[in-house]
C-alpha cells in the first residue's frame, strides 16, 4: 500500500519539480499576493473585485478549485469506501472459487486487489486534503517554480496539527481516560448511570472542558467516552448521526468560556483585547444555554432510542467477558501516574503556542509511558497523526483562499455577517474564518461579535468546519459502515446548529 502511495506521489510532484530545477517557469512573483496588493480599493461591487483579482493572477482561481475538489472528495469519501468494499468481497468470492494465492514471508495469504486497495486510500478521510495538497504543490512548481512552492509551505503555521496530534496522543492514554470516567461518572451516577445519563453528561460536560483544556482534548475525551458508553450499544443509525453531530457543534461552543482555548477566539481575542471576563459575558453563557437546549431537544427526540441501548447491554457485555479488552480492564491506575500524566496535559496546554516545549514534553510523556507500562494501555499514534496530516494540508489550502473570503467578510452587516461566518465556516477552518475577519479594518465591536459567533456556530456542519472534527471523527468512524457521511452528519448537525444561532442572535 505504501509503495503504491509513494509511486502516486512520484507521478503527480515530478513534472513540477523536473520543470522547475530547469529554471524555466519561474517568475519571482509572490504567491499568494498581498491582499492589499491588488489595488481594488476603488472596486465597490464583489464581482469586480473577485473578477479582477483573478484576472491579477489567475491561479487564484485554480487554487480554490482544487480546494473545491477536496472539499468535493470528502463527501464522496464513503462511496470510495463502499466501492471498495464490493471490490473486496468480489475479489474474495473469486480467491474462494479459483484458489489463487501468492507467498509472502513464507505465509500463505490472499492476493490483494489493487482496485480495492486503491478506492480505500482515496475513502480515507484524513488522507484527502493531504492528497489535494500533491496537485496543488504540482501546479504552484509549475507556475512559479519549485522554490517558490517551499517558500509557501514555509510560511504555512503548522503549530496547530502538531498540537492537535499531541494533544489528541496525551488525552487518549489510560490515566486521563480513566480520570475522566470517573469524574464524569459520578455526575451519570445520579441518573443511575444508564446510557441516557451517560450520555446526556458527557455531550454536556465534555464540551466545556474545552474551554480549558482545549476543544482537541475535550474532542478526544468526549469522543473515547461516547464510543464505550454510548456507540458501544449498538444505537440506530439515525440516533448515531444525531449524536455525533451534536457533539460536533457543542465542542464548538464549548470552548468560548475562555479567550484561549478555542482556535477560533485564540486568532483574534490578542488583536481585539477579548479576556475571559469579556468571553464569559458576549459567549459563554449562551453557548452553556445553548448546549443545555440542544441536548434536551435531541433527547426528546431520541427518547425511545434509549431503551433499546438498554436492551443491548446484556448481549454486549456478554460478548465483551468473551473477549476481554486489554485497554477496557478495571484495574485502578495509582494516583501518582494520573497526576503526571495532568501535568504533561498541562504542560502542553500552557506551551501550546510553542512546538520545541510541547513536543519535547511529549517526547518525555513517552518514556514515562514506557516506563508504566503495566498501568498504560496500547498508545496507537496512527489516528493523532491521521489528524494532524489531516490539518496539515486543510491549512495548507486554506491560506490560499483569502483572496475570496475577505472581501466577502468585509462587505456585511451584522446579521449577514454572522450567517456568512456559519455558511463559510462549513467549507473552511473556523479559525481561518476568524482570522480573515481580523485583517479587515474598521470592524465595530458588533461585527467582531458576529463574525466569532458565527464561526463558532457554524463548526459541527462538516468535519472541516472546526479543527477537532477530524479527532472525533477519527475515534467514532468504525461505528458508522463505510465512516461518516457528510451529509448525514451536515443533517444531524442542523438542528443544535439552529439552536447555537438563536442563542447567539437573540440573547
Amino acid at each position: 500500500m505504501i509503495h503504491r502511495f509513494l509511486f502516486f506521489l512520484l507521478f503527480v510532484f515530478l513534472p513540477g519539480v523536473l520543470f522547475a530545477s530547469s529554471g524555466e517557469g519561474s517568475t519571482g512573483i509572490a504567491f499568494p499576493m498581498p491582499l492589499d496588493a491588488y489595488g481594488d480599493h476603488d472596486l465597490t461591487s464583489l464581482g469586480e473585485i473577485l473578477t479582477h483579482r483573478i484576472e491579477v493572477e489567475p491561479l487564484n482561481l485554480w487554487v480554490t478549485v482544487i480546494f473545491v475538489l477536496a472539499i468535493t472528495h470528502t463527501f464522496l469519501a464513503g462511496k470510495f469506501q463502499a466501492f471498495a468494499h464490493y471490490l473486496e468481497e468480489k475479489h474474495t468470492e473469486k480467491v474462494a472459487e479459483n484458489g489463487v494465492h501468492l507467498k509472502y514471508d513464507g505465509a500463505v495469504v490472499p492476493e490483494v486487489h489493487f482496485g480495492a486497495e486503491f478506492f480505500h486510500f482515496l475513502g480515507e478521510v484524513e488522507v484527502i486534503f493531504g492528497l489535494w495538497t500533491l496537485v496543488l504543490i504540482a501546479l504552484l512548481s509549475l507556475d512559479f517554480g519549485y522554490h517558490a512552492s517551499v517558500e509557501y509551505l514555509l510560511t504555512v503555521n503548522f503549530t496547530e496539527p502538531m498540537f492537535v496530534v499531541v494533544i489528541m496522543a496525551l488525552a487518549a492514554t489510560r490515566p486521563i481516560l480513566e480520570l475522566s470516567k470517573k469524574s464524569l461518572g459520578f455526575l451519570a451516577g445520579l441518573g443511575g448511570s444508564s446510557p441516557a445519563a451517560w450520555w446526556l453528561v458527557i455531550l454536556t460536560v465534555a464540551p466545556l472542558l474545552g474551554s480549558f483544556i482545549t476543544e482537541p482534548a475535550a474532542m478526544t475525551i468526549g469522543a473515547m467516552l461516547l464510543s464505550r458508553q454510548f456507540y458501544h450499544y449498538k444505537p440506530t443509525k439515525r440516533f448515531a448521526y444525531g449524536t455525533i453531530g451534536l457533539l460536533f457543534v457543542n465542542v464548538s461552543v464549548g470552548g468560548t468560556l475562555t479567550h484561549f482555548a478555542a482556535p477560533p477566539v485564540l486568532m483574534v481575542a490578542g488583536k481585539w483585547n477579548w479576556d475571559m471576563m469579556h468571553m464569559l459575558t458576549y459567549y459563554g453563557w449562551k453557548a452553556v444555554l445553548g448546549i443545555l437546549v440542544a441536548n434536551l431537544i435531541y433527547y426528546m427526540i431520541f427518547k425511545k432510542d434509549f431503551s433499546l441501548l438498554v436492551s443491548h447491554q446484556p448481549e454486549v457485555i456478554a460478548e465483551d467477558k468473551k473477549r476481554p479488552d486489554w485497554d477496557a480492564r478495571e484495574e485502578p491506575v495509582p494516583a501518582w501516574i494520573t497526576l503526571v500524566h495532568i501535568l504533561f496535559m498541562a504542560w502542553t496546554v500552557m506551551n501550546a503556542h510553542y512546538p520545541p516545549l510541547f513536543i519535547g514534553g511529549f517526547l518525555f510523556s513517552l518514556g514515562f509511558m514506557q516506563a508504566t507500562a503495566h498501568h498504560q494501555n496500547r498508545l496507537d499514534l496512527k489516528p493523532a497523526l491521521l489528524v494532524g496530516f489531516f490539518l496539515a494540508g486543510l491549512v495548507i489550502h486554506g491560506g490560499l483562499q483569502a483572496w475570496w473570503i475577505a472581501p466577502i467578510l468585509s462587505r456585511l452587516s451584522e446579521v449577514p455577517l454572522f450567517i456568512g461566518a456559519t455558511v463559510l465556516t462549513a467549507f473552511n477552518d473556523n479559525a481561518a474564518i476568524t482570522y480573515l475577519s481580523s485583517l479587515v479594518p474598521d470592524f465595530t465591536d458588533s461585527l467582531k461579535y458576529a463574525v466569532v459567533a458565527g464561526a463558532v456556530t457554524g463548526g459541527g456542519i462538516t468535519v472541516i468546519a472546526n479543527a477537532p472534527n477530524p479527532a472525533g471523527q477519527s475515534i467514532l468512524q468504525h461505528h458508522f459502515e463505510n465512516g461518516v457521511s457528510p451529509l448525514y452528519l451536515a443533517l444531524a448537525a442542523m438542528i443544535p446548529t439552529l439552536v447555537m444561532s438563536l442563542a447567539f442572535l437573540l440573547l
